[in-house]
């Protein structure tokens, strides 16, 4: 297998990039002497904001106009904002007067963060509505920069600086939102382009979860894997589910999942390492949690939701 294939495989990027991460964090060879706290907050929120302007720079701006398209817009708010923070922010809430309170606190950054902007390309690789998935993540990312701050204030506000969590949300989402717009005519391949954001993700894991203080019993690791498991497995299977029995064809269906299932993890790294000072090693346990989940919901999409055979299968019965 040529090493470009391997660098856009996004599955095999983020294991390796644990793998690495793992390595470095229990072997004590990351260089913390050398990576301080802010050193690694300023890299996070630099490399997350250049992977949000390439790849924001892809979702078209055509057939956007959200109140002719309300129905898709709404459909993007609920499920994509809604639905998909409930069962981290519940976490957080119920684990926030126990002893994992500090650890459940990166649950909020998971709740608060938008679906990842790769949902685009990934409804156009899946025979999805790409239309929808457009609308709905200019809608969502906009709407983000009150919503990450709403979220953390209402939970987590007394622990942090709102200021720092407004500038941070400006860095990361304001800015690659309207940097975007001058690289739309940017010609990038499909391989560069995956290559390049699984670099990104690469850099952000190893940053975050080197450091990532582990606890050394496996209850709070269980509690995080089990709510990990509960937002991507369970809600993702639920929507399947649901639009189905509602004879909802495969391409809105494909990217409700999407929507609904697939977090935006470079955000909710960038705000937890950015705002969460000397806490910053215990919240990012439940954000690590979610990424070794969340590698496997991939490759269960992958080999299971989204199967080639299965899309050719569903997209003719619903052309007879």
């Amino acid at each position: 297998m040529r090493p470009s294939t391997l660098l856009c495989s996004s599955a095999f990027m983020m294991m390796t990039a644990m793998a690495v991460a793992l390595v470095t964090n229990f072997t004590g060879l990351f260089p913390s002497d050398i990576l301080t706290p802010q050193i690694r907050a300023d890299v996070t929120v630099l490399v997350l904001a250049m992977m949000m302007t390439i790849s924001l720079s892809r979702v078209p701006m055509r057939n956007l106009d959200p109140v002719r398209n309300r129905r898709s817009v709404l459909r993007a708010v609920i499920l994509g904002m809604l639905v998909s923070s409930f069962i981290p922010l519940a976490g957080y809430f119920l684990l926030s007067g126990t002893v994992y309170s500090d650890y459940a606190a990166g649950l909020v950054f998971l709740a608060a963060t938008p679906f990842a902007a790769s949902v685009v390309p990934l409804s156009f690789i899946l025979r999805g509505d790409l239309p929808h998935a457009a609308r709905g993540t200019i809608v969502v990312y906009i709407l983000s920069l009150a919503w990450i701050p709403f979220i953390i204030l209402i939970s987590i506000g007394q622990y942090v600086e709102m200021d720092t969590v407004v500038r941070t949300v400006f860095q990361i989402i304001a800015v690659p939102l309207v940097l975007s717009r001058l690289f739309t005519k940017l010609r990038v391949s499909r391989e560069a382009m995956s290559a390049f954001m699984n670099i990104c993700i690469f850099l952000l894991v190893w940053l975050s979860v080197s450091s990532t203080a582990f606890p050394n019993e496996w209850a709070p690791l269980l509690i995080f894997i089990i709510i990990a498991a509960m937002r991507t497995f369970l809600l993702g299977n639920a929507v399947e589910l649901a639009e189905r029995r509602l004879g909802i064809g495969w391409s809105q269906r494909v990217t409700d999942i999407l929507m609904t299932s697939y977090k935006n993890k470079g955000i909710a790294i960038a705000m937890c390492v950015a705002t969460m000072g000397p806490l910053v090693p215990l919240a990012m346990v439940a954000i690590a949690a979610a990424i070794v989940v969340e590698i496997t919901w991939v490759a269960y999409m992958d080999t299971v939701l989204f199967t080639k055979k299965r899309m050719q299968a569903e997209l003719a019965s619903e052309m007879i």
